[in-house]
């Protein structure tokens, strides 16, 4: 059995709340400094030493920075950034300063981790993307690049690609293109890593029917059968959804986020406990063909 640290250390922290109101489920809005430090403290102590933070979330960067540098950790925390999507990434001047004003907002000498924010950015990735950002590794600024998708195609297209080493992409109880596309198997195959983010669909997997906004009305009837799903199994929706990630994708990377400490403790406790492997089967079961427009938060305006 391992222990619970070496099992958090699949874990990453994503920051994209301590830079903006973030999620449909979100009633506290945006942290303040202090309840970051917290946050961010809880989960180190856990054993997670990862973080996911964005050019596009905000003021997230700048905040992450401060508090690795007021906890002490700066220096050993590892960090995956996302390159601005409005950026011309077929400018080198414009992604070298980019990536200054990334590590300068992180207080950091040296990123783990850069990605391209848009799957469609795979399409000039021959005509110097690839060259501006492998000098950014040769130049010891980034330790690893990779891409943000969200379709299968994309991320088998970005598997296959030379030069890239992580995919970020989401997964979750109700989306499992993925999964059933094979694309972890073939990251596998190719030694490339899959960071899973989304595991809480932006907050609706955590929501009752009565809870969603008028403008979500089109997932009033896939809440209801989460709902009583979760009624049936006597789990709570949070242990359904942290649970079948944690067991259904036991070699990949996921991307979890808190608005409060409250959460934050909350979320590593009911990680640190196993779901019986027939509730992910019932769940592959009694959730297919979600309609897409409920898979993909960009459709729900």
């Amino acid at each position: 059995m391992e222990s619970q640290i070496s099992h958090n250390s699949r874990l990453v922290l994503g920051t994209a709340q301590f830079g903006m109101p973030y999620g449909i489920a979100n009633k506290v809005g945006q942290p303040d400094f202090l309840t970051v430090q917290s946050i961010v403290a809880e989960f180190w102590e856990s054993g997670v030493r990862e973080f996911d933070t964005a050019q596009a979330y905000g003021e997230s960067e700048r905040i992450l920075g401060e508090v690795l540098r007021s906890l002490g950790i700066a220096r050993v925390a590892k960090v995956i950034s996302k390159l601005h999507p409005s950026i011309d990434h077929q400018d080198s001047t414009a992604l070298n300063l980019a990536l200054e004003q990334t590590l300068a907002h992180l207080g950091l000498a040296k990123l783990d981790g850069l990605m391209l924010h848009s799957e469609d950015l795979l399409d000039i990735w021959e005509t110097g993307l690839m060259d501006t950002l492998h000098k950014f590794i040769e130049e010891g600024l980034v330790e690893r690049i990779g891409v943000s998708v969200y379709s299968p195609q994309k991320a088998s297209r970005a598997l296959r690609t030379n030069g890239i080493s992580l995919v970020q992409l989401p997964s979750n109880l109700l989306d499992r293109r993925f999964e059933n596309a094979g694309v972890f198997h073939e990251a596998k195959s190719f030694g490339k890593e899959i960071y899973v983010r989304s595991i809480f669909l932006q907050g609706l997997l955590l929501m009752n029917a009565s809870e969603l906004p008028v403008s979500m009305g089109f997932a009033t009837t896939v809440a209801k059968r989460l709902t009583n799903f979760a009624n049936e199994t006597g789990f709570s929706l949070k242990q359904l959804a942290l649970g079948y990630v944690r067991s259904a994708y036991p070699e990949q990377k996921v991307l979890l986020g808190c608005e409060t400490l409250e959460q934050a403790r909350e979320n590593l406790e009911i990680w640190s406990k196993e779901t019986p492997r027939d509730i992910v089967e019932r769940v592959r079961r009694e959730f297919q063909d979600i309609p897409e427009k409920i898979l993909n938060p960009s459709l729900w305006v």
